[in-house]
């Protein structure tokens, strides 16, 4: 059985709430989604605004391998003609050879929207249709609100997707625009339609019931051929059908070769990247490729894991690009020591007196409000100075921040830092942004010459959350920093009641772990 993928995160996907795409992005992701082995890619409504005009026209110059990209429309308007038709006219002269227009199939629309009659609306539809195929394009129809009308009045909505049969189409895709289906209902729907449709179906699916993933699949074993979605289920009010679970449980679950096994490997990546182009961040429990999605927290998954990735894991995570993550908290048991250790080249024996130490001290850490599974670096610093007894690469002596506000309403930060470096003492002040960009900065300022490679690192995220509102401005807080340098991203933790120890705690943590990365890979001085 062959599925067509069909993704409209260029169109659909830009009506999420938050996204905003430069025609830059649109051309970013065309090509990422191309790569990955999509076979249509909705480019947006050419003629509706300048930003889908200038991406049309940059879109002649690429060199899509994969994907065919198509122009997105409405049917004529009533009571004019196809080819006088502004919408039709602006598709057409996208210049693209493939076209989808939406048409209307639940009377409701055509009597309250459209203000026009049934008979006129299936004319629309037809007349649409018939123009583009005249015109040597490759048509695809999609039956807004589809499921709605067809359980209202399927008569109505049977002859509106047959007069675009009618008209050529060479796909007629059902919607369930409002995402209000149940799955099983979804599945008898394109069972009915398809034995009086001809052409082949497929099916676009909204989340406003979390079910379009589920009704996307159900409608394939219903017999569609073609499925539409977003990447990572972007859309209007709840979302569109996420294409990404669509595409791993097509391939995985199905056995159906939409994608290679090659572009399978990089549905993490894609995921992520498009997220990245987005401005937005892929949920950690998104399936398949989510950062929690093969992240395992209790001793007894672990430990069972650990003899069999079977016995708590439904795939390989290598399969979609992704890795397993044995986490490390108040629930591990001395499993997730071991594997942790393991992957970090330190040995320990199961029933070591210094294993239980380490986690007893673990688990006391995180009672205090310490959060290890998302902060690894500072986790790997704590057992490697457990074990192997590391390196001092600076000692501090003592810190100090100003923050003061001066009469013309400017707010200064200003941290001095005394710390010593082998035996060479260390005193440096600088302004920052803020007291942790000032601390940061003295920090680096005192370091820098005799670690030329923090150059190369600089500090991406910082959030801080209080971990006893109830106690409020006596509460701790936990204090995340996310750092990066030329090749790695990491996670560092500060846990106090002093927002200032609590920073400056992650912030020695990032410096540790980008000097310990150094000196591992023999790139330190």
């Amino acid at each position: 059985m062959k599925v067509e993928l069909y993704d409209t995160t260029l169109r659909d996907g830009a009506q999420t709430q938050g996204i905003s795409f430069s025609v830059a992005d649109k051309v970013r992701i065309c090509e990422k989604l191309d790569g990955l082995g999509i076979h249509y890619i909705e480019g947006g409504w050419p003629g509706a605004n300048p930003k889908d005009i200038e991406f049309f026209k940059r879109a002649k110059k690429l060199k899509l391998k994969n994907a065919r990209l198509v122009a997105f429309g409405s049917t004529r308007k009533a009571n004019t003609k196809a080819q006088s038709d502004a919408t039709i006219k602006g598709l057409l002269a996208s210049q693209v050879s493939v076209i989808t227009i939406f048409g209307k199939t639940w009377d409701l629309h055509v009597r309250e929207v459209l203000k026009t009659t049934l008979e006129e609306n299936l004319l629309m539809i037809e007349d649409s249709v018939a123009h583009l195929k005249s015109k040597g394009k490759f048509t695809i129809f999609d039956a807004e609100h589809f499921f709605d009308g067809y359980k209202e009045n399927p008569e109505y909505a049977l002859k509106a997707v047959s007069a675009a049969e009618k008209g050529g189409a060479d796909r007629i895709v059902l919607c369930d625009t409002n995402g209000g289906t149940l799955t099983s209902r979804v599945f008898e729907i394109v069972e009915e339609v398809k034995n009086k449709i001809k052409k082949p179906l497929g099916i676009h699916a909204h989340n406003d019931c979390d079910m379009a993933v589920a009704n996307t699949l159900a409608a394939v074993q219903a017999g569609c051929a073609q499925v539409q979605g977003t990447m990572n289920g972007y859309g209007e009010r709840c979302g569109n059908a996420n294409l990404i679970s669509i595409i791993a449980n097509l391939k995985l679950k199905f056995g159906i070769n939409c994608v290679s096994d090659i572009q399978l490997k990089e549905l993490t990546e894609a995921a992520h990247y498009i997220a990245e182009t987005c401005n937005m961040r892929v949920s950690d429990n998104q399936p398949f490729v989510g950062n929690s999605a093969f992240a395992h927290k209790a001793g007894i998954h672990i430990n069972a894991i650990v003899k069999n990735p079977k016995t708590y894991e439904h795939i390989d995570p290598a399969n979609v690009g992704q890795r397993r993550m044995l986490l490390i908290s108040e629930l591990s048991g001395k499993s997730s020591i071991l594997k942790k250790a393991a992957e970090i080249d330190l040995k320990l024996e199961k029933d070591a007196p210094r294993t239980k130490k380490i986690l007893k001290a673990l688990q006391d850490l995180e009672h205090k409000g310490y959060h290890f599974e998302v902060a690894e670096a500072s986790l790997e610093l704590f057992m490697k100075k457990a074990i192997k007894n590391l390196k001092e690469f600076f000692h501090l002596l003592e810190f100090r921040v100003i923050v003061e506000k001066r009469p013309d309403g400017k707010i200064i930060s200003e941290a001095t830092i005394k710390l010593k470096v082998g035996g060479k003492m260390e005193h440096t002040a600088s302004l920052g942004d803020g007291p942790v960009n000032a601390l940061d900065s003295a920090l680096r300022k005192a370091l820098v010459d005799f670690y030329p490679s923090l150059n190369e690192m600089h500090l991406t995220d910082f959030k801080v959350r209080v971990l006893d509102e109830k106690a409020g401005t006596a509460a701790n807080v936990r204090v995340l920093i996310q750092s990066q340098d030329k090749t790695d991203s990491w996670w560092t933790i500060g846990v106090s009641e002093n927002i200032i120890e609590a920073s400056w705690q992650a912030l020695v943590d990032s410096v540790e772990y980008k000097l310990l990365k150094d000196s591992e890979r023999g790139t330190s001085p």
